[in-house]
């Protein structure tokens, strides 16, 4: 057996103790090898880096279920890191596989779209425009800017300058409204 196969049994059996020290030597030993492994499984370094840590919290998770009448230490390693890699690519079949910087453009185009100017145009003559339109202005803004805008509470609380609870109450208060505008 060689010095490193012993050195990562051993680390296994510090994260099976819950020594935490064993991730270490792990990611010491094999860190470099294993996040190549799994860039090239997933071809981007930022899901690479996801996925390995994801595997190392499975290793420290599972590390009492290895044996070494079951394989080496090595290979139990590479396998949960291995598998997934292959898991993510399969949920990102459901994901968006975009690069960053594509994010970042999206991101950008995202913060210039304000939806609560020309509002009307996106319901124009149907019954959600009229009940838009008899909403109180800062209830009707806080609604389109979390349902068109895709903006959170805590974004819309901060671009409208008022506290939390307060965005809150104006959108439940406006989609109580539209609710029964609509019904």
């Amino acid at each position: 057996m060689t010095d490193r196969t012993a050195q990562l049994r051993d680390a296994l059996k510090q994260c099976a103790a819950e020594n935490d020290d064993g991730l270490v030597q792990i990611l010491n030993i094999e860190g470099p090898q294993l996040l190549g492994v799994a860039t090239r499984i997933l071809g981007r370094r930022d899901l690479a880096e996801d996925a390995l840590q994801d595997a190392m919290v499975q290793i420290w998770r599972k590390a009492q279920q290895f044996s070494d009448t079951s394989g080496s230490a090595r290979g139990w390693i590479y396998a949960i890191v291995r598998n997934r890699c292959l898991n993510i690519l399969r949920d990102g079949k459901r994901l968006s596989l975009m690069t960053p910087e594509d994010l970042a453009t999206v991101q950008e185009a995202r913060q210039s779209i304000d939806p609560t100017q020309d509002w009307e145009i996106l319901a124009s003559g149907s019954k959600l425009q009229n009940c838009l339109r008899g909403l109180d202005d800062k209830n009707r803004e806080a609604i389109l800017l979390a349902y068109v805008g895709g903006y959170s509470h805590g974004e819309i609380a901060a671009k409208q300058d008022v506290p939390l609870g307060t965005t809150k109450s104006w959108i439940r208060r406006g989609l109580t409204s539209l609710k029964e505008c609509l019904a």
